[in-house]
Protein backbone atom coordinates (compact mmCIF):
# COMPACT_ATOMS: atom_id res chain seq x y z
CA UNK A 1 0.00 0.00 0.00
CA UNK A 2 1.14 3.65 -0.88
CA UNK A 3 2.79 5.89 1.32
CA UNK A 4 -0.20 8.87 1.89
CA UNK A 5 0.33 12.19 2.47
CA UNK A 6 -2.23 15.19 2.85
CA UNK A 7 -1.39 18.58 1.90
CA UNK A 8 -2.95 21.16 3.46
CA UNK A 9 -2.40 24.86 3.90
CA UNK A 10 -4.18 28.52 3.66
CA UNK A 11 -5.33 29.19 -0.11
CA UNK A 12 -2.58 31.36 -2.36
CA UNK A 13 0.72 29.84 -0.61
CA UNK A 14 1.83 27.31 -3.12
CA UNK A 15 -0.29 23.97 -2.52
CA UNK A 16 -1.79 23.45 -5.65
CA UNK A 17 1.72 24.42 -7.94
CA UNK A 18 3.86 22.29 -5.56
CA UNK A 19 0.91 19.44 -6.15
CA UNK A 20 0.91 19.86 -9.83
CA UNK A 21 4.72 20.04 -9.75
CA UNK A 22 5.22 16.44 -7.87
CA UNK A 23 2.79 14.80 -9.44
CA UNK A 24 3.39 16.26 -12.51
CA UNK A 25 -0.10 16.87 -13.11
CA UNK A 26 -2.11 20.31 -14.41
CA UNK A 27 -4.45 21.36 -11.56
CA UNK A 28 -5.59 25.18 -11.45
CA UNK A 29 -3.17 27.10 -9.88
CA UNK A 30 -4.96 30.77 -9.63
CA UNK A 31 -4.30 33.48 -8.20
CA UNK A 32 -7.53 33.50 -5.50
CA UNK A 33 -9.00 31.65 -2.48
CA UNK A 34 -10.42 28.28 -3.21
CA UNK A 35 -9.25 27.22 -7.07
CA UNK A 36 -8.96 23.98 -5.43
CA UNK A 37 -12.29 22.64 -5.28
CA UNK A 38 -12.34 18.68 -5.37
CA UNK A 39 -9.45 17.14 -3.44
CA UNK A 40 -7.07 16.43 -6.32
CA UNK A 41 -5.01 12.84 -5.99
CA UNK A 42 -1.98 12.02 -7.29
CA UNK A 43 0.32 9.15 -7.32
CA UNK A 44 4.10 9.36 -7.42
CA UNK A 45 7.40 6.83 -7.65
CA UNK A 46 9.65 7.81 -5.29
CA UNK A 47 13.42 7.49 -7.38
CA UNK A 48 16.37 5.07 -5.50
CA UNK A 49 19.21 4.86 -7.40
CA UNK A 50 19.73 1.32 -5.54
CA UNK A 51 16.85 -0.07 -7.55
CA UNK A 52 18.28 0.98 -10.41
CA UNK A 53 21.53 -0.57 -10.00
CA UNK A 54 19.92 -3.72 -9.17
CA UNK A 55 18.01 -3.90 -12.11
CA UNK A 56 21.11 -3.29 -14.09
CA UNK A 57 22.82 -6.30 -12.05
CA UNK A 58 19.66 -8.54 -12.56
CA UNK A 59 18.83 -7.49 -15.99
CA UNK A 60 15.50 -7.14 -14.86
CA UNK A 61 12.81 -6.73 -17.24
CA UNK A 62 10.57 -4.29 -14.57
CA UNK A 63 11.78 -1.95 -12.40
CA UNK A 64 8.89 -1.21 -10.15
CA UNK A 65 9.08 1.67 -7.31
CA UNK A 66 7.65 2.68 -4.11
CA UNK A 67 4.74 4.93 -4.02
CA UNK A 68 4.22 7.87 -2.14
CA UNK A 69 -0.14 9.24 -2.99
CA UNK A 70 -0.42 13.00 -2.74
CA UNK A 71 -3.56 14.25 -2.11
CA UNK A 72 -4.08 17.99 -2.36
CA UNK A 73 -7.67 19.74 -0.47
CA UNK A 74 -9.00 22.92 -0.84
CA UNK A 75 -7.18 25.85 0.69
CA UNK A 76 -8.38 26.24 4.84
CA UNK A 77 -8.83 29.64 5.92
CA UNK A 78 -9.80 30.82 9.81
CA UNK A 79 -13.07 29.70 10.75
CA UNK A 80 -13.31 26.76 8.54
CA UNK A 81 -14.44 24.75 11.35
CA UNK A 82 -17.54 26.73 11.27
CA UNK A 83 -17.86 26.66 7.61
CA UNK A 84 -15.84 29.23 6.65
CA UNK A 85 -14.58 29.01 2.95
CA UNK A 86 -14.56 25.30 1.21
CA UNK A 87 -11.52 23.07 2.84
CA UNK A 88 -13.56 22.52 5.82
CA UNK A 89 -15.46 20.28 3.60
CA UNK A 90 -12.67 18.46 2.08
CA UNK A 91 -10.91 17.32 5.45
CA UNK A 92 -12.29 14.52 5.60
CA UNK A 93 -10.21 13.46 2.03
CA UNK A 94 -7.12 13.58 4.51
CA UNK A 95 -8.44 11.44 7.11
CA UNK A 96 -6.82 8.39 5.76
CA UNK A 97 -3.43 9.76 5.22
CA UNK A 98 0.03 8.99 7.19
CA UNK A 99 0.81 12.45 7.52
CA UNK A 100 0.12 15.70 6.80
CA UNK A 101 2.56 17.45 4.85
CA UNK A 102 1.54 21.65 5.64
CA UNK A 103 2.69 24.75 2.80
CA UNK A 104 3.61 27.85 4.42
CA UNK A 105 4.31 30.66 2.12
CA UNK A 106 7.68 32.33 3.17
CA UNK A 107 8.00 34.79 -0.01
CA UNK A 108 7.03 38.09 -0.13
CA UNK A 109 4.74 38.88 -3.89
CA UNK A 110 2.74 42.00 -5.19
CA UNK A 111 1.26 39.86 -7.46
CA UNK A 112 -0.15 36.98 -5.19
CA UNK A 113 -2.53 38.21 -2.90
CA UNK A 114 -2.48 36.48 1.36
CA UNK A 115 -6.12 35.91 2.81
CA UNK A 116 -4.82 37.29 5.99
CA UNK A 117 -3.02 40.59 4.32
CA UNK A 118 0.48 39.89 5.39
CA UNK A 119 2.92 36.88 5.46
CA UNK A 120 3.83 35.72 8.77
CA UNK A 121 4.56 31.78 8.71
CA UNK A 122 4.14 31.19 12.00
CA UNK A 123 0.63 32.58 12.24
CA UNK A 124 -0.14 31.11 9.67
CA UNK A 125 0.61 27.17 10.37
CA UNK A 126 -1.28 28.65 13.57
CA UNK A 127 -4.28 28.94 12.23
CA UNK A 128 -4.18 25.74 10.10
CA UNK A 129 -3.47 23.72 12.97
CA UNK A 130 -6.38 25.33 14.87
CA UNK A 131 -8.29 24.88 12.26
CA UNK A 132 -7.51 20.80 12.44
CA UNK A 133 -7.59 20.67 16.10
CA UNK A 134 -11.40 22.56 16.19
CA UNK A 135 -12.36 19.70 13.37
CA UNK A 136 -11.09 16.97 15.57
CA UNK A 137 -12.88 18.17 18.45
CA UNK A 138 -16.05 18.40 16.64
CA UNK A 139 -15.10 14.43 15.85
CA UNK A 140 -14.67 13.35 19.07
CA UNK A 141 -17.68 15.20 20.68
CA UNK A 142 -19.94 13.16 18.16
CA UNK A 143 -18.00 9.85 18.96
CA UNK A 144 -18.23 10.29 23.02
CA UNK A 145 -21.56 11.17 22.76
CA UNK A 146 -22.19 8.11 20.32
CA UNK A 147 -20.36 5.53 23.15
CA UNK A 148 -20.78 6.78 26.34
CA UNK A 149 -24.78 4.79 27.20
CA UNK A 150 -22.42 2.09 26.38
CA UNK A 151 -19.81 2.79 28.93
CA UNK A 152 -21.98 3.63 31.74
CA UNK A 153 -23.46 0.15 31.22
CA UNK A 154 -19.65 -0.90 31.84
CA UNK A 155 -19.64 -4.32 30.51
CA UNK A 156 -17.81 -3.91 27.55
CA UNK A 157 -13.92 -3.71 27.69
CA UNK A 158 -13.10 -2.44 24.45
CA UNK A 159 -15.96 0.44 24.46
CA UNK A 160 -14.91 1.25 28.01
CA UNK A 161 -10.95 1.81 26.78
CA UNK A 162 -12.37 3.49 23.87
CA UNK A 163 -14.41 6.35 25.57
CA UNK A 164 -10.99 6.50 28.25
CA UNK A 165 -8.70 7.14 24.69
CA UNK A 166 -11.90 9.75 23.77
CA UNK A 167 -11.67 11.80 26.60
CA UNK A 168 -7.99 12.13 26.66
CA UNK A 169 -8.21 13.24 23.33
CA UNK A 170 -10.74 15.71 24.62
CA UNK A 171 -8.75 17.23 27.16
CA UNK A 172 -6.17 17.66 24.90
CA UNK A 173 -7.86 19.06 22.02
CA UNK A 174 -9.79 21.53 24.13
CA UNK A 175 -6.44 22.59 25.58
CA UNK A 176 -5.71 23.72 21.97
CA UNK A 177 -3.18 21.34 21.57
CA UNK A 178 -2.36 18.73 18.78
CA UNK A 179 -3.13 14.90 19.93
CA UNK A 180 0.39 14.37 18.03
CA UNK A 181 2.17 16.24 21.08
CA UNK A 182 0.36 13.27 23.25
CA UNK A 183 1.95 10.06 24.78
CA UNK A 184 -0.24 7.28 23.97
CA UNK A 185 0.48 3.45 24.62
CA UNK A 186 0.83 0.83 22.14
CA UNK A 187 -2.97 -0.80 22.47
CA UNK A 188 -3.95 3.46 22.81
CA UNK A 189 -2.28 4.31 19.04
CA UNK A 190 -3.54 0.93 17.42
CA UNK A 191 -7.14 2.35 18.88
CA UNK A 192 -6.62 5.69 18.11
CA UNK A 193 -5.30 4.89 14.36
CA UNK A 194 -9.06 3.56 13.77
CA UNK A 195 -10.42 6.97 14.53
CA UNK A 196 -8.66 9.13 11.45
CA UNK A 197 -8.09 11.91 13.79
CA UNK A 198 -6.07 14.79 12.02
CA UNK A 199 -4.28 16.09 14.60
CA UNK A 200 -3.01 12.84 15.51
CA UNK A 201 -1.31 12.34 12.28
CA UNK A 202 2.75 13.29 11.83
CA UNK A 203 3.36 17.08 10.46
CA UNK A 204 5.40 17.83 7.89
CA UNK A 205 6.11 21.76 7.18
CA UNK A 206 6.78 22.78 3.26
CA UNK A 207 8.45 26.11 3.67
CA UNK A 208 7.43 27.52 -0.44
CA UNK A 209 9.95 30.34 -0.65
CA UNK A 210 10.95 32.25 -4.07
CA UNK A 211 13.30 30.85 -6.76
CA UNK A 212 15.94 33.52 -5.67
CA UNK A 213 15.60 32.85 -2.10
CA UNK A 214 15.87 28.63 -2.41
CA UNK A 215 19.41 28.31 -1.51
CA UNK A 216 19.31 30.91 1.37
CA UNK A 217 16.80 31.21 4.51
CA UNK A 218 15.20 34.28 4.83
CA UNK A 219 13.93 35.36 8.16
CA UNK A 220 10.02 33.76 7.62
CA UNK A 221 11.95 30.27 7.12
CA UNK A 222 14.27 31.02 10.12
CA UNK A 223 10.91 31.56 12.05
CA UNK A 224 9.32 28.59 10.65
CA UNK A 225 12.31 26.31 11.33
CA UNK A 226 12.22 27.80 14.99
CA UNK A 227 8.30 26.74 15.12
CA UNK A 228 9.10 23.37 13.59
CA UNK A 229 11.94 22.09 15.90
CA UNK A 230 9.77 23.44 19.04
CA UNK A 231 6.87 21.01 17.59
CA UNK A 232 9.42 18.26 16.57
CA UNK A 233 8.02 18.25 13.57
CA UNK A 234 10.57 18.17 10.03
CA UNK A 235 10.55 20.76 7.95
CA UNK A 236 11.65 20.87 4.33
CA UNK A 237 12.59 24.56 2.04
CA UNK A 238 11.28 24.68 -1.51
CA UNK A 239 10.28 26.41 -4.27
CA UNK A 240 7.43 25.27 -5.75
CA UNK A 241 7.80 27.33 -8.57
CA UNK A 242 11.14 25.29 -9.38
CA UNK A 243 9.46 22.40 -8.97
CA UNK A 244 7.02 23.04 -11.50
CA UNK A 245 9.69 23.87 -13.94
CA UNK A 246 11.77 20.77 -13.05
CA UNK A 247 8.77 18.75 -13.55
CA UNK A 248 8.81 19.71 -17.64
CA UNK A 249 12.43 19.14 -18.03
CA UNK A 250 14.29 15.82 -19.26
CA UNK A 251 16.34 13.99 -16.76
CA UNK A 252 19.94 15.30 -18.49
CA UNK A 253 17.88 18.72 -18.16
CA UNK A 254 17.60 18.74 -14.91
CA UNK A 255 20.65 17.86 -13.24
CA UNK A 256 21.96 21.15 -15.21
CA UNK A 257 19.13 23.10 -14.10
CA UNK A 258 20.09 22.28 -10.26
CA UNK A 259 23.56 22.98 -11.01
CA UNK A 260 22.77 26.34 -12.15
CA UNK A 261 20.79 26.90 -9.34
CA UNK A 262 23.17 25.96 -6.61
CA UNK A 263 20.87 22.80 -5.57
CA UNK A 264 22.31 19.34 -5.16
CA UNK A 265 18.05 17.76 -4.59
CA UNK A 266 14.91 18.47 -6.21
CA UNK A 267 12.47 19.61 -3.20
CA UNK A 268 10.81 16.47 -4.19
CA UNK A 269 13.19 14.18 -3.23
CA UNK A 270 13.92 16.04 0.08
CA UNK A 271 9.97 15.85 0.74
CA UNK A 272 10.08 12.20 0.36
CA UNK A 273 13.13 11.74 2.88
CA UNK A 274 11.51 14.12 5.53
CA UNK A 275 7.95 12.08 4.92
CA UNK A 276 10.19 8.55 5.39
CA UNK A 277 12.20 9.88 8.19
CA UNK A 278 8.98 11.11 10.50
CA UNK A 279 6.99 7.94 9.28
CA UNK A 280 10.28 5.58 10.35
CA UNK A 281 10.00 4.09 6.65
CA UNK A 282 12.73 2.58 5.14
CA UNK A 283 13.20 0.18 1.97
CA UNK A 284 14.15 -3.41 1.01
CA UNK A 285 14.12 -4.81 -2.51
CA UNK A 286 13.36 -8.17 -4.09
CA UNK A 287 15.27 -8.52 -7.31
CA UNK A 288 15.48 -11.21 -10.21
CA UNK A 289 15.48 -11.17 -14.33
CA UNK A 290 11.57 -10.53 -14.27
CA UNK A 291 11.57 -7.35 -11.88
CA UNK A 292 13.55 -5.33 -9.11
CA UNK A 293 10.63 -4.09 -6.57
CA UNK A 294 10.77 -1.58 -3.28
CA UNK A 295 8.71 -2.48 -0.92
CA UNK A 296 8.28 0.19 2.11
CA UNK A 297 8.31 -1.37 5.47
CA UNK A 298 8.29 0.12 8.88
CA UNK A 299 11.86 0.19 10.63
CA UNK A 300 11.94 -2.59 13.42
CA UNK A 301 10.11 -4.60 11.32
CA UNK A 302 10.77 -8.23 11.04
CA UNK A 303 11.73 -10.61 8.34
CA UNK A 304 8.04 -12.36 8.38
CA UNK A 305 6.12 -8.99 8.52
CA UNK A 306 8.58 -7.71 5.64
CA UNK A 307 7.67 -10.83 3.70
CA UNK A 308 3.89 -10.67 4.90
CA UNK A 309 4.13 -6.56 2.85
CA UNK A 310 4.26 -8.55 -0.56
CA UNK A 311 1.65 -11.48 0.47
CA UNK A 312 -0.26 -12.22 3.91
CA UNK A 313 0.47 -16.15 3.04
CA UNK A 314 4.40 -14.69 3.14
CA UNK A 315 3.82 -13.98 6.64
CA UNK A 316 1.96 -16.76 7.86
CA UNK A 317 4.00 -19.53 6.41
CA UNK A 318 7.14 -18.12 6.49
CA UNK A 319 10.27 -20.14 7.35
CA UNK A 320 13.62 -18.35 6.60
CA UNK A 321 15.04 -15.69 4.17
CA UNK A 322 18.40 -15.36 2.39
CA UNK A 323 19.26 -11.79 3.04
CA UNK A 324 22.74 -9.63 2.11
CA UNK A 325 22.63 -5.76 1.86
CA UNK A 326 22.55 -3.96 -1.56
CA UNK A 327 25.56 -2.35 -1.02
CA UNK A 328 27.34 -5.30 -0.73
CA UNK A 329 25.98 -6.57 -4.49
CA UNK A 330 27.27 -3.06 -6.16
CA UNK A 331 30.53 -3.82 -4.66
CA UNK A 332 31.07 -7.61 -5.95
CA UNK A 333 28.86 -7.41 -8.86
CA UNK A 334 27.27 -10.55 -8.67
CA UNK A 335 25.30 -13.22 -6.59
CA UNK A 336 27.86 -15.91 -6.90
CA UNK A 337 30.50 -13.61 -5.33
CA UNK A 338 28.33 -12.73 -2.59
CA UNK A 339 27.76 -16.11 -1.62
CA UNK A 340 31.35 -16.68 -1.72
CA UNK A 341 32.31 -13.89 -0.03
CA UNK A 342 29.79 -15.05 2.50
CA UNK A 343 27.78 -12.12 2.37
CA UNK A 344 24.16 -14.29 1.62
CA UNK A 345 22.86 -14.66 5.17
CA UNK A 346 20.20 -16.91 6.53
CA UNK A 347 17.68 -15.04 8.54
CA UNK A 348 14.77 -16.53 10.20
CA UNK A 349 11.68 -15.09 12.24
CA UNK A 350 13.53 -12.93 14.48
CA UNK A 351 15.56 -11.25 11.98
CA UNK A 352 15.13 -7.42 12.01
CA UNK A 353 15.18 -5.85 7.86
CA UNK A 354 17.29 -3.61 7.36
CA UNK A 355 16.78 -0.15 5.07
CA UNK A 356 18.82 -1.38 1.44
CA UNK A 357 18.43 -5.24 2.54
CA UNK A 358 17.73 -7.78 -0.93
CA UNK A 359 15.36 -10.57 0.78
CA UNK A 360 14.65 -14.11 -0.66
CA UNK A 361 11.81 -14.90 1.22
CA UNK A 362 11.39 -19.47 1.95
CA UNK A 363 7.77 -19.99 2.96
CA UNK A 364 5.42 -22.74 3.15
CA UNK A 365 2.18 -22.66 0.99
Amino acid sequence: MALKVGIVGLPNVGKSTLFNAITNSKVEAANYPFATIEPNVGVVEVPDERLDKLAKIFGSKKTIYTTIEFVDIAGLIAGASKGEGLGNAFLANIRETDAICQVVRCFDSKDITHVEGSVDPVRDAEIIELELILADEASVKKRIAKVEPKYKAGKDKVIIAEYELLKKCAQQLEDGKMLNKLDFGDEERILLKSFQLLTSKKMIYVANVAEYEVTNDNDYVKDLKKYAEQNNCEIVKISARIEEELSELEPDEKATFLADLGITQPGLEVLIQAAYKTLGLKTYFTAGPQEARGWQFKTGSTAPQCAGIIHTDFEKGFIKADVYDCQDLFLLGDEQKLKAAGKVRLEGKGYIVQDGDVCLFKFNN
